[in-house]
């Protein structure tokens, strides 16, 4: 495969499973300087193998989109390394327990709250002038409007609360930048979507190899 994001930057959150791990090997081997976010190290050591296997890089930050300690270092750790991000891909979330609204545990609501919705906020805080750095930097972030029925009270509302944010900001850089993508991925056989629905039929569910497929295009025409 030709390498047509050779020299590009891209951070993938949530980087090691499902569909973050996915597009994170596709950027990979097109070129891309992967900076690969999770909180599992197996996981992240597994994708950065599926990588090198492929010719690209990676670099691997084991860390929680919710730790507000971590995300100003790895914000000041890219600008000290590349000056740049080309790429943010938004990956990272939280499946609550489904429960009934009445039955709702606070600490589920903010877990919830904490990674589907104020990571993604500290991180604009964080990513946006190192997008603004890139020649044309663009955030790719995924929204998940389907599930919102009976017992998601804590996932809708969080996502809901991310998705509400994220078309804000994607106004406020209409002119300057960087470009902000808000992706619907189709229904997938992943690890969040079995929480919800355990007995679901998954032969009938995209993987997320053949998710990122589907999404890979508009992200590389956004980046030009």
């Amino acid at each position: 495969m030709s390498a047509p994001l050779a020299g590009k930057i891209a951070l993938v959150t949530g980087a090691s499973r499902g569909l973050g791990r996915a597009l994170a090997e596709e950027l990979g081997a097109r070129g891309a300087h992967v900076i690969a976010l999770a909180r599992t190290v197996g996981g992240l050591e597994e994708l950065d193998d599926a990588i090198r296997a492929r010719g690209g890089e990676a670099t691997l930050v084991p860390a929680d989109v919710s730790d507000d300690d971590a995300l100003p270092r790895l914000g000041a750790a890219i600008h000290q390394r590349w000056g740049k991000l080309d790429l943010w891909v938004n990956c990272a979330v939280h499946a609550p327990p489904l429960t009934p609204a009445s039955h709702l545990n606070v600490k589920d609501w903010d877990r919830a709250m904490a990674v589907n919705a104020r990571a993604q906020a500290q991180l604009v805080r964080m990513l946006e002038p190192l997008l603004r750095a890139a020649p044309s930097g663009v955030a790719a972030l995924m929204d998940d409007p389907r599930n919102d029925g009976a017992f998601h009270g804590a996932y809708a509302a969080s996502k809901a609360a991310a998705r509400a944010a994220a078309l804000c900001w994607a106004e406020e850089c209409r002119r300057l930048g960087p470009k902000v993508l808000l992706l619907t991925p189709p229904l997938m056989a992943t690890a969040v979507r079995a929480r919800f629905r355990p007995g679901e039929d998954r032969a009938a569910l995209a993987t997320p190899a053949a998710a990122a497929a589907r999404l890979l295009p508009e992200i590389l025409d956004a980046l030009g």
